[in-house]
């Protein structure tokens, strides 16, 4: 009998039990008093309040995620130049260069009269599977969004041309005068980080990278290894344009150069201790000569790569003063998706120079700085190029600065004829790149008979017939080059010829081809001869 009662009132009793459990849970919860936990959001505070408001009582319709994005990046304007904001929606392409890949179709397109040209097909890649070529004309996606004659943007073509790795996404495009559809399955698309890599002169290799992503260091060792199978003793690496990325992967890189466990760079900030990065193997570079080709736009840490080599005297810089960046960022993933990239500390080079320009007189005066550095005349005489920050030695006793940069030990001035206003206005509307395209649909065939980038320089010399097909083209764009100089002239010639290489062997030809008349370039086999 007091076995069957037991079996009727013991869930009776769990159930209390719990019941009971909960209340406490709650009590105990509202009467605890202590520190939140990070990103958390126990307590409404007054800009959340203000939104609510906004949004439930407002006497218009406005965008409140857009007031609360403008709100933070009020706010962290107060702040560095660098640390930033990036909304939920933004993010997976703000990452995409610094995980080196998206998922696509893999191709490049431009819009040519309302009309979304493929002007590249990625060899291997998902389209040239499907058989997508050069010079198709899409005009429907899907067979619902039709894009023919449409005034679309380049971020509205790329978001009906993405998605997942795998889904299908279906191509009509216009061909000879012929639709045709294709089926395309998106795949994983790399953005490269290594622009081009070969044999310049003999003995000595070129490498150029454009960014620090996840692929860099990977990318980098296995052309190191092909030019080093083709005898090279010498290298010319290139970092011009190059804005940086990941310290992890400057660190790498730069340990292919220097030998023992040499310290690369260190990092320290208020909260963030100090942290030291040093060599840690056997670099297959720590001996031959070798020239860092750097400018204006060589930022963050390919200016960690480039200040630890002038620091151990490893390599001859050459260019003009970089620019300035000195801080560490470090990303927070935020509640809602989003993610904060906030300052956490300043990196210092081998000897103890931190780079960091001046930010303090406001975000507008920081970027003014790198147009200034062109007006007062700092990128075309050496005289005024010169640093003036604080001296450091070397272990050799050379001379190096902080503050502002790294400045170069052989200056070369920038070209002054890429400052005249034909060239502003053809960079501008994109005029060069897309009389180079139709160029190349023209005479496909006699240049897909050139094999190779050497070729295509030696046997292409674009000249008086290419100068008036040239004017004609830039003329639709309101280009007029009735004052250009003669040297002006023979300049955008040969800048047609690069970018026609590109068209040809993308990024490759392109600096097989213009490094023929860098000066630059000219003086880096100078001084490793």
């Amino acid at each position: 009998m007091g076995s069957k009662k037991l079996q009727v009132w013991l869930p009776l009793l769990f159930a209390a039990v719990m019941v009971l459990g909960m209340w406490l849970g709650y009590q105990l919860r509202d009467n605890t008093v202590g520190e939140p936990s990070f990103l958390s959001n126990s307590k409404t505070n007054a800009l959340q309040e203000i939104l609510n408001l906004i949004q439930n009582k407002y006497v218009d319709n406005v965008s409140v995620d857009s007031l609360k994005d403008d709100a933070i990046n009020d706010m962290l304007g107060r702040l560095d130049p660098h640390t930033s904001y990036i909304p939920a929606k933004d993010r997976e392409a703000a990452n995409e260069d610094l995980q080196g890949n998206f998922e696509g179709i893999g191709v490049e397109f431009q819009v040519f009269n309302d009309t979304v040209n493929i002007v590249n097909v990625i060899p291997g890649g998902p389209s040239a599977k499907a058989g997508i070529e050069i010079g198709d004309e899409i005009v429907r996606v899907n067979d619902t969004a039709n894009i023919a004659g449409k005034k679309i943007d380049a971020d509205g073509i790329k978001k009906l041309l993405r998605g997942e790795h795998g889904s299908p996404v279906k191509l009509t495009v216009l061909r000879n005068n012929k639709l045709k559809d294709f089926t395309i399955n998106r795949g994983t698309i790399p953005l490269p980080a290594l622009d081009a890599a070969y044999m310049i002169a003999p003995q000595t290799g070129f490498i150029r990278l454009n960014k620090f992503s996840e692929t860099t260091y990977p990318e980098f060792m296995v052309e190191l290894e092909k030019l080093q199978k083709q005898g090279m003793q010498k290298l010319i690496l290139d970092l011009r344009g190059n804005g940086g990325g990941l310290i992890t992967q400057a660190v790498e890189l730069a340990d292919e150069f220097l030998d023992d466990d040499k310290l690369v760079v260190y990092t320290q900030g208020l909260h963030s201790a100090r942290q030291d990065y040093k060599c840690e193997r056997d670099g297959l570079f720590e001996k031959g000569k070798l020239a860092v080709l750097v400018d204006e736009t060589t930022a963050s840490a390919s200016e960690i790569v480039t200040g630890a080599l002038q620091d151990w005297d490893r390599a001859t810089i050459i260019g003009r003063r970089t620019f300035g960046k000195g801080l560490v960022q470090e990303p927070f993933s935020l509640s809602d998706g989003s993610e904060l990239r906030l300052t956490i500390a300043r990196y210092y080079t081998p000897v103890g120079r931190n780079i960091q320009k001046p930010y303090d007189k406001g975000k507008d005066e920081y970027e003014e700085e790198l147009f200034n550095r062109f007006h007062n005349g700092e990128v075309l005489r050496a005289d005024t190029a010169k640093q003036k920050g604080p001296e450091f030695k070397t272990p050799a006793g050379h001379i190096v600065y902080g503050g502002g940069g790294i400045t170069p030990d052989i200056f070369v001035p920038y070209d002054t004829t890429l400052q005249s206003p034909a060239f502003t206005q053809l960079y501008y509307k994109g005029t060069l790149n897309d009389f180079a395209y139709h160029y190349y649909m023209q005479h496909k065939a006699m240049l897909q008979g050139l094999k190779s980038p050497a070729d295509f320089y030696k046997q292409f010399h674009p000249g008086e017939n290419e100068w008036q097909q040239l004017t004609a083209f830039a003329k639709k764009d309101s280009v007029d080059f009735n004052n250009i100089s003669a040297a002006a002239k023979n300049n955008l010639l040969q800048r047609f010829q690069n970018i026609l290489a590109r068209q040809i062997w993308r990024t490759e030809g392109y600096y097989e081809v213009s490094n023929e008349n860098d000066p630059m370039i000219a003086k880096a086999l100078e001084v490793l001869k």
